[in-house]
């Protein structure tokens, strides 16, 4: 499969705020757009619930849908190739199955109630745990450019795609990469005399950052990179960084994980409350 953004479309508010970002990235890639919409199982089989109309009405009105997304679409980028695609199956499993390795799938955040905004719907988590390439997930209210990536960096393999994703949109955004490698020290349950030599701890946290980074600054000369080495938990720097960020990268899974199908803890903190759309970048 060629290069492709999909993006995930059903009407909202979010959905139109991602299509507007898939385009905005399918355009300065280079790559086609596909706006897909998926009708999801209703229960038009049970007769105690029939509803006028039926499964041929919800068919046209999603057409009708997807056809205003593709002019959407158009409009915004005149030049961009745009094709369209109506499936059908649970979302979240029809989602990841049209993913791969070189697609990114842009979807809307649903919140789930509670905490406003704090929450991103089922669907968008499940597609960003289970999906073979790049999910961006996008916030209905988001826009304002601040020329900036922000990318996690651990010493863990599973934190290089996401590196390259994030120096590849620096790049093609003319933006400055901010690199954000938080640690904690560790606590010792059973031995709480033990003690650090801060000094000697943060200059290795800097050196592992450094260290990772060297030869991604060589492979992108023309990216700005700002290294960060924060005493805090990663989850926690991310998302305070996301507030002044267009963008924050994540691994699927970091240090610690107990398989490739577990979204890990700090992907998943940062992909329900970051203030900027959120990129999950598997290995």
């Amino acid at each position: 499969m060629s290069p492709t953004v999909i993006a995930a479309f059903d009407g909202s508010a979010g959905a139109n705020r991602a299509l507007e970002w898939a385009a905005d990235d399918a355009a300065r890639q280079g790559v086609p757009l596909r706006i897909v919409h998926v009708l999801a199982p209703w229960p038009y089989d049970i007769s105690k619930y029939t509803v006028q109309g039926g499964p041929d009405e919800f068919t046209a009105g999603a057409g009708r849908m997807l056809a205003g997304a593709e002019e959407t679409a158009r409009k915004r980028h005149p030049g961009l190739e745009v094709s369209t695609a109506l499936l059908e199956g649970p979302p979240a499993k029809v989602l990841s199955e049209q993913s791969a390795a070189d697609t990114t799938i842009v979807l809307g955040s649903r919140g789930l109630g509670g905490f406003v905004g704090a929450l991103v719907g089922s669907v968008s988590t499940s597609v960003a745990t289970h999906s073979h390439g790049p999910v961006v997930v996008v916030r209905p209210h988001e826009g304002v450019a601040r020329n900036e990536v922000v990318v996690g960096v651990d010493d863990s393999p599973e934190s290089e795609p996401a590196l390259e994703y994030a120096l590849n949109q620096a790049r093609l955004r003319g933006a400055t990469l901010r690199a954000i490698h938080a640690w904690q020290l560790p606590v010792h349950a059973y031995a709480p005399e033990v003690t650090f030599d801060m000094d000697e701890v943060v200059r290795h946290q800097q050196r592992l950052v450094a260290d990772r980074l060297r030869a991604w600054r060589e492979k992108y000369p023309d990216v700005t990179v700002h290294e960060q080495s924060p005493c805090v938990h990663p989850a926690t720097a991310l998302i305070e960084a996301s507030s002044s960020a267009d963008l924050v990268v994540v691994g699927s899974r970091g240090m610690g994980a107990i398989g490739s199908i577990v979204l890990g803890s700090v992907s998943r903190a940062v992909l329900h409350h970051a203030h900027s759309p959120v990129a999950v970048v598997r290995s």
